[in-house]
């Protein structure tokens, strides 16, 4: 078995080799600190699972997810958060993603996720499969962010954390006026007209 993990944190990754190694059946552990490298590791080699950051460079890590799933869709790949399940989780699994876990899990749980999904299933925390049951119970009234792109959800959670489109330019290497374009968007896609209903929102849903 394969094993490929992408953060772009190396002291983050030289952790999770650590654990990743008391699993025997797994024979190679490859590293990847952005989407490019993760990418262009994919052409060239099969992995088993990737273990994927969603908080990446210049890409998110569920843009990532989008694009590796349609070029590669029998990889399975398990999501690395240190973001709240309930923020990036649903999203995440709709798009193709078998678990979620975040960073400060045990290793004892990072262990028995990537055991579950290297065995053909998914894995989802206790508390994830609580608010599954309840976006299900909901789903038939489809909730406006739902509607959002990956990249325009993605700005969403950080307007509503309070950050300008300066940080949030910065954290995603694009200019303000690319960070306001979408913050338009995202108004008009859910008929919002400032920030604080923005904000409103996203408290009422649990998203942030």
């Amino acid at each position: 078995m394969k094993i490929l993990l992408c953060d772009d944190h190396k002291i983050v990754r030289d952790g999770l080799v650590r654990i990743l190694q008391q699993l025997k059946e797994i024979t190679f552990i490859g590293q990847a600190g952005n989407a490019e490298d993760l990418l262009s590791l994919l052409k060239s080699e099969r992995f088993d699972i990737v273990l994927l950051d969603i908080s990446l460079p210049g890409r998110s890590g569920l843009e990532v997810l989008q694009t590796l799933k349609q070029k590669w869709p029998a990889t399975n790949v398990l999501m690395l958060s240190m973001h709240p399940q309930e923020q990036y989780a649903i999203r995440a699994l709709k798009l193709g993603a078998s678990g979620y876990l975040t960073k400060d899990a045990a290793a004892e749980e990072l262990l028995f996720a990537v055991r579950k999904v290297l065995a053909g299933g998914k894995y989802i925390s206790n508390s994830l499969a609580e608010s599954l049951a309840l976006h299900v119970a909901t789903d038939k009234y489809q909730q406006k962010h739902d509607i959002l792109s990956v990249r325009e959800f993605e700005i969403l959670i950080k307007l509503a954390n309070g950050k300008t489109l300066q940080e949030i330019g910065n954290q995603l290497y694009i200019s303000i006026k690319t960070v306001s374009t979408y913050r338009s968007r995202i108004m008009e896609k859910m008929e919002l007209t400032n920030n604080t209903d923005l904000t409103k929102y996203c408290i009422e849903n649990n998203l942030i």
